[in-house]
C-alpha cells in the first residue's frame, strides 16, 4: 500500500470509530426505550430512528449541511460560542456516518433487548434493585451480543458511507476523503482505475473482517453468558 492509501485507510477507520463512539449512548437509549417502554408517539419515534435507512443519503447530508453548516442555525452557534465545526471537517464526516449507521445499531440492540427475559428483570426489582441498576447489571450484560453486533454493523456501514458524507463535508484530501470518496475520485481521473480497484479490494476486505468479527464476538459473548448461567 502507498502512503496515500494508508492515510486514506487510517482516516476512514478514525471516522468510523468516532461515529460508533458518538452514536453508542444514544443508540442504547433508543433501543432500550423501544424494547421496554410504551409511550405516545412510539411509532413515530421508531420511524424517525429508521428514517436514514430509507432516505437517500444525499438528503441526510443536505439536512446536516442546512442545520450544522457554518451558516446553519446550530452550526453557526457551535462555531461561534464553542469553537466546534462540523462542515468540511473529519468530525462532520464522523457525524454523517453516525447518522447513517444509527438505525443498524439500534435495530440489533433492540432485538437483543427484546430477547432478554423480562421475568429476570422483574425478579431483580422485587429484590430492591432500581430500574437503572437492573438495566446495567441484568439487561445490558444479557443483551451484549446484540450490542456488539450493532456496533460492528455501524462501523462497517460507516466505512462505506458516501452520499451523506460528500454532501455535508465535501471531498477534501487528508480531511474528509475516506475510502468511498477516494475510490470515486480515482474513477474520475485518467489512469486512476488501478488505485480505485486496489482501494475497492481493501474496502471489501475491511468490511468482511468487521462482519466476521461481529459474528465471532457475538458468539463468544453468548457462550460466556451461557457459561455463567451454568456456573450459577
Amino acid at each position: 500500500m502507498t502512503p496515500e492509501e494508508l492515510q486514506i485507510l487510517g482516516l476512514s477507520a478514525k471516522v468510523a470509530l468516532w461515529s460508533v463512539a458518538w452514536s453508542l449512548p444514544f443508540a442504547l437509549a433508543a433501543a432500550y426505550a423501544l424494547a421496554r417502554y410504551r409511550f405516545p408517539g412510539k411509532s413515530v419515534f421508531d420511524a424517525l430512528v429508521h428514517l436514514p435507512l430509507v432516505l437517500p443519503p444525499v438528503v441526510i447530508g443536505y439536512f446536516l449541511l442546512l442545520l450544522l453548516g457554518r451558516r446553519g442555525p446550530l452550526g453557526a452557534f457551535l462555531e461561534q460560542y464553542l469553537g466546534i465545526e462540523f462542515s468540511f471537517r473529519w468530525t462532520g464526516a464522523a457525524l454523517a456516518c453516525a447518522v447513517m449507521g444509527f438505525p443498524l445499531m439500534v435495530r440489533a440492540m433492540r432485538l437483543s433487548f427484546e430477547a432478554v427475559d423480562e421475568k429476570l428483570e422483574a425478579a431483580a426489582r422485587t429484590l430492591g434493585a432500581g430500574r437503572l441498576r437492573v438495566a446495567a447489571t441484568i439487561t445490558l450484560p444479557l443483551a451484549l451480543p446484540g450490542v456488539i453486533t450493532g456496533m460492528l454493523l455501524s462501523f462497517a456501514r460507516s466505512l462505506g458511507e458516501f452520499g451523506a458524507t460528500i454532501t455535508f463535508v465535501s471531498n477534501i484530501p487528508g480531511e474528509t476523503r475516506t475510502l468511498p470518496l477516494a475510490i470515486y475520485t480515482y474513477t474520475q481521473v485518467p489512469g486512476g482505475d488501478d488505485q480505485a480497484l486496489r482501494l475497492s479490494v481493501i474496502a471489501v476486505a475491511v468490511s468482511v473482517a468487521a462482519l466476521i468479527a461481529s459474528e465471532v464476538m457475538a458468539r463468544r459473548a453468548t457462550r460466556g453468558m451461557k457459561g455463567q448461567d451454568a456456573a450459577r
